[in-house]
């Protein structure tokens, strides 16, 4: 079986790369105004979202509602509970950090292209996943910010949720709704040209990665990170995702789900938004903290979700229906 690498994985690699050799560019004395491209591009990457989001489908989707409650659920409670389990055996300060950084990847909400792909590939319930992976954005504007406030106002004396949902409303949710009104005029034109915005939207990304990491090479924040550290991030988030695709799979079962329905709950709910995560690390942390620390754990998920699950996708696509 023939393994493509996907190329947007190589792409952080670059970009970090890139942050790593020429970290002036991105950093605060920085003449090029990153900050403001970044807030313009995020912006537009939800206008277009809510441009091509369509409400019948939505509408339609809603007749599955156990499908839906157990993917929003395992997204958006039982990720985050695992890793709560884990909170009373941190003891240093590094330790402490290393774990919030879990906590906001466990609280971020689905992916939409690479779950519907995943799952259309694996032969699941690809209208589902569609209905899923779209509605998992929209609750995460709201939830993630709760989950992270938990514990963000305990370390920050700069969090405070009234501006950050402020944020999150003028920059995400308004771009949304500006673009689900105006789906009349200019929604076969973002279907039509859907290639060329999921480039948009990973070039936005990568600029964001590329600022957040840049600062931290800047500000030496890196040193704290041992080889050792990097090792326990990448198996740890490895073996989130197959603690939370098994027991996705055993709930399946419990519900009497169908083959189809099965391989949905397990594809879309173990995935976790490298878009909302970069997204939501500019707005929901304070500008003391190392954001490119913070993105670590989510890239390793990122660039390990994709792999494991086409793997898994490849075999369940030879199935014989």
């Amino acid at each position: 079986m023939k393994l493509k690498i996907d190329t947007f994985v190589l792409a952080i690699i670059a970009t970090i790369l890139i942050a790593y050799l020429f970290p002036a560019w991105g950093s605060k004395d920085s003449p090029i105004p990153l900050d403001l491209i970044g807030s313009i591009g995020i912006s537009l990457i939800f206008f277009f979202y809510g441009l091509k989001l369509s409400p019948e489908k939505i509408k339609l989707g809603l007749k599955n509602w156990k499908l839906h409650a157990l993917v929003q659920s395992t997204t958006f409670i039982i990720f985050p509970l695992t890793i709560l389990l884990f909170r009373p055996f941190i003891q240093s300060e590094n330790g402490e950090f290393i774990w919030l950084s879990f906590l906001f990847l466990a609280a971020l909400p689905s992916t939409v292209s690479s779950s519907v792909v995943m799952v259309s590939m694996a032969k699941g319930n690809v209208p589902a996943a569609i209905f899923n992976a779209s509605i998992s954005g929209l609750i995460g504007i709201g939830i993630t910010p709760l989950w992270m406030g938990f514990f963000l106002n305990n370390t920050s004396s700069e969090f405070e949720l009234g501006s950050i949902y402020l944020k999150l409303l003028t920059e995400i949710l308004a771009p949304v709704v500006i673009g689900i009104a105006l789906q009349k005029y200019g929604s076969k034109y973002a279907q039509r040209y859907t290639k060329e915005l999921s480039t948009f939207d990973k070039s936005i990304i990568l600029l964001i990665i590329y600022k957040s990491f840049a600062e931290s090479f800047e500000e030496n924040v890196f040193t704290s990170v041992d080889i050792l550290d990097l090792l326990f991030i990448g198996i740890t988030t490895t073996a989130l995702f197959y603690a939370i695709y098994y027991l996705t799979g055993i709930l399946s079962k419990k519900l009497k789900f169908s083959l189809e329905d099965q391989i949905t709950a397990q594809f879309c709910g173990t995935k976790k938004s490298l878009v909302h995560g970069t997204v939501f690390s500019k707005i929901l942390f304070p500008a003391s903290m190392p954001t490119g620390i913070i993105l670590l754990p989510l890239m390793l998920f990122h660039a390990s979700q994709i792999f494991i699950v086409s793997i898994i996708a490849s075999k369940l696509a030879k199935r014989t229906p």
